[in-house]
Order: C-alpha cells, then structure tokens, then sequence
C-alpha cells in the first residue's frame, strides 16, 4: 500500500503518456484535474493486486472519445459522481476500489481524480497495459469480463447505462453516444469482483508509468552518457527513427482521431524517410516504405531532446521527434489477444511479427 501525492503526478503522467502509444489523451487536462482532486480531497491510496480482498467490487473508469476533443471540452467534476452513483444503482452495491481501463496521459489521471474524490483506493494495474482505441479492446474482454453496465456520463449532467449483447456491441453503441454527446466523456463499466480481478488484469501499471515518467524527466541529467542512450536503456524501448515532422493528416470522425504522421530524417537518419499511421494510438510505422512495428507493440514518437511523448493530437510541423517502439503485454500476443488488436483489426493487412523481431531485422538491414 501506497498514497499518490501531487509529487507523483508529473512523473505518472509523462510515463502514461508514453505507454498511451500516441493516445490515451493528452495529460495536461488530466493533470489539472488530479491535482485539484488531491488538492481538495488528500492522496489516493493505491493498493497492489495482492491486497484487494477476492469478495470486493472493483471496476475501471476512464475517459472515452477523440483525444483532441479533451483538450477542448474537458470535464467539470461531476461525471465522477454520477457515474459512480448510477454504477452502485445497478448493481445494488458500493464499490471498493478503481482500477485503470488503459494507460495513457489523460486516463492515467481520470482515476486518481475519481479516487480522490470518492475516497476510494486505487488498484496499482490496469486492462491494457497500453491504450487502444476500441473500447472492448482490454484484458477484462479477453478473460470474459462482460462491460455491463456500462455507464456514461458528460459535463452537461446526460447519465446514460448501456447493458449489450456482448463488448463489440458497447463499442459500437458507446462510441455512438460519446459522439452525441460532443466526442468525449466519462465512462465506469466492467465490473468485477477482486477475485476476477486478479487474474484480468496487467499487473502494475501505475508503478511502471511512475518509473518510466522519472526515466524522461530525468534523461537531461544523464551522466556518462548522452540522454538519448540513458532514456532508450532506462526505458527499454527500440529506436527505429530520428526525424522532422513533414507533413501531418488529422481527422475526428465517429469518436476518434484518424491520421498519419510524416517524418524526414535528420541526423543519422537523413536522406530517409518515415511514416506512422494512428486511429487515436499509433497503428503502424513505416521507413523508407518497409513496416517496422505494429499494434498490438507500442509506437511512439517522442521529442528528440526532452523525450516528452507526443501524442497523435499534438503533432504538429517541424517538431523533431524520435521513433521507438516498446513491447506489448504478453496478453496481446496470444491468438485471441491479435484477433481483438492486432493489425488486421485495423485494417493493416500484415502477420504480426513481435517488435524485438521487428527490430532485429530492421537493425540488420540498416547495418547492410
């Protein structure tokens, strides 16, 4: 057991947003409201998955439409409230904790503010490790954790429970709400109890954002070593890229943002070229017209001397940027796992192929 301050914020956040793959909202929103939840209501205690009791009623709250929209619309506080209340309304009991839905900048933080302002801990994992665009797209749907009831609500005060016929259908129906009601809202669904939990869940999320945000914000100071080697040692993640953003394709349709990415190499990459494809998290990566990496690994593009993560509604031209990639949860390498997020899900007709293979052909070509 632990407590989230508002020093552990910065680093949470920045280490969210790298694991958002390019989605998962922009932090700053997020950040604002975590801190003011903190600010008025204390810490949020966060407890490890070994420490919720099997017989308790957890479930995961996030944010739900086009990332861009957030930066825009944000929330007044009081989804946290109806959602919750409408949650315990259907199923006829309090909960005991939040989780995670994914990992990413901004819904990262939309738990802790929720928990701070419940008094509810926080479990230290999440349904992703990772953020996807698909609302059914996490590790309660492959283990068999049904959404119902899934519970929205907006800024304006529209509450709305959806029960389906299985997680395809909340998608759908979801995202069909989340447009109605401007692009983007509050959402509490899959509720489970601890003992499903368990075995549902990527394992400590929270406390590997924290480590990898402390990485970022710390790669200026390295010492012995350029930044650079000290953030892709630290993290873990696979360089595939140093370019200057050429050209950018952004469009909000049906709740999401659908785009692609440019980049010119400079440095050691000059004279190449790359390209990223995203629906609000990055898809794939191409340089010089080969894929390099693909969901369900995680493709990032962070600022080449900060090593900030810029995610896909922030991308703007001339930004200079690095191309990495980090591994996905075992989870998302099964069969089931790629049927739910892997390439073909988005239309990229290629075989998956894990990122370390991924690289390691890609390293050798390079070096021919």
């Amino acid at each position: 057991m632990r407590t989230i301050g508002l020093e552990d914020i910065e680093d949470i956040a920045l280490g969210s947003s790298l694991l958002g793959s390019g989605g998962g909202g922009d932090p700053y929103m997020g950040k604002l409201e975590a801190i003011a939840a903190i600010k008025e209501h204390g810490p949020v205690t966060v407890l490890d998955v070994d420490e919720v009791g099997d017989e308790w009623t957890v479930a995961p709250i996030c944010g739900v439409g086009a990332p861009s929209v957030s930066l825009e619309k944000g929330t007044n506080g009081i989804e946290y409230e109806k959602v919750r209340a409408m949650m315990e309304r259907m199923l006829g009991a309090k909960l005991d904790a939040f989780l995670l839905s994914e990992a990413g900048g901004l819904n990262s933080m939309v738990p802790i503010s929720a928990a701070a302002r419940a008094g509810l801990p926080l479990i230290d994992a999440d349904g992703m490790g990772r953020a996807f665009p698909g609302i059914q797209q996490d590790t309660f749907t492959l283990n068999g954790v049904s959404t119902d009831p899934f519970v929205i609500a907006d800024e304006k005060g529209n509450c709305t429970v959806l029960y389906t016929v299985d997680n395809d259908w909340t998608e759908t129906i979801g995202r069909a709400v989340t447009s109605a009601c401007g692009g983007q809202v509050i959402t509490l669904a899959s509720p489970m109890s601890g003992a499903k939990m368990k075995t549902s869940v990527v394992v400590g999320t929270l406390s590997y954002a924290q480590r990898l945000g402390r990485v970022i914000r710390t790669a200026a100071s390295a010492h012995g070593e350029s930044p650079e080697s000290f953030f892709l040692r630290e993290s873990g993640a696979y360089r595939f890229f140093k370019g200057k953003i050429s050209d950018v394709l952004r469009e909000t349709r049906d709740g999401f943002n659908f785009g692609r990415v440019r980049l010119d190499g400079i440095g050691d990459d000059k004279g190449s070229q790359a390209v990223v494809e995203f629906q609000n998290e990055n898809v794939y990566a191409e340089v010089d017209g080969a894929i390099v990496a693909t969901v369900p690994d995680l493709i990032c593009l962070v600022d080449s001397e900060t090593f900030v993560p810029v995610t896909t509604e922030n991308l703007k031209y001339g930004k200079r940027v690095l191309l990495v990639g980090l591994p996905c949860d075992a989870a998302w390498r099964t069969p089931a796992g790629l049927e739910l997020a892997g390439p073909r899900w988005f239309g990229v007709d290629v075989e998956y192929r894990p990122l370390e293979e991924c690289y390691a052909a890609f390293a050798q070509a390079r070096r021919a």
